[in-house]
């Protein structure tokens, strides 16, 4: 076992899950100072570039996860539980870039009303996601494990009203949009955006997990 000896018993895997859940809130952040302040073309580049800075920051903190998966011996939880749970938030936070992207590639001159409330739905979920990833170190507490299984919840019914406004939002604009360019650009964005919270709830799916192999 002098393999076992000489690495790590326990990396601190549960810290730079909250590193990265901020990031995710900060990129989120971001992109909804981007939505709301649209018109303006120098705070757009701003926020974009912010919403950039928190994706790239969310990288790092993946990649060290990743690395520290094969440096310890011991792990707080199951290797694969961390891998999956780390790579599915990185998600989140590339989603959220790739949706500054797409507005800036496909040149959309304004945003609309179901972009502005896809845009808070996913702030939303990110929030939760944050609160709920901040729960994982102390799931041996039974009301710790059941706020954590609660907030999941939430995500939960966030993904589904995000679901629902893109639903009317694709009908909409099926029926009113002439321009096919238009419905193009806007049908790309609503997607992405409700992603975002498809990949929160995914997120929320690993944490119900965790919560219920170690409470």
């Amino acid at each position: 076992m002098l393999f076992g000896k000489l690495l790590p018993r326990e990396g601190n895997f549960f810290e730079m899950f909250n590193q990265h859940a901020a990031r995710i809130v900060e990129a989120a952040h971001a992109f909804s100072r981007l939505v709301a302040n649209y018109s303006d073309a120098g705070l757009r580049e701003r926020y974009t570039r912010e919403v950039d800075a928190a994706e790239r920051a969310a990288d790092r903190v993946t990649h060290e996860v990743n690395r520290l998966i094969h440096k310890t011996f011991i792990t707080p939880i199951d290797r694969d539980q961390i891998h999956t749970l780390i790579n599915t938030m990185d998600d989140v936070a590339d989603l959220i870039q790739d949706s500054a992207e797409t507005m800036s590639l496909y040149d959309l001159r304004q945003v609309n009303e179901e972009i502005t409330r896809l845009t808070d739905l996913s702030v939303k979920c990110c929030e939760r996601l944050q609160d709920a990833v901040g729960l994982i170190a102390r799931l041996a507490d039974a009301s710790t494990a059941e706020a954590a299984l609660k907030t999941c919840e939430e995500i939960d019914r966030l993904e589904s009203d995000a679901d629902r406004v893109m639903r009317s939002a694709m009908s909409k604009l099926f029926r009113e949009e002439p321009d096919v360019r238009e419905v193009l650009k806007l049908k790309a964005i609503y997607e992405l955006l409700e992603t975002v919270t498809d990949k929160c709830e995914d997120v929320a799916n690993v944490i119900e997990g965790i919560v219920l192999e170690n409470s």
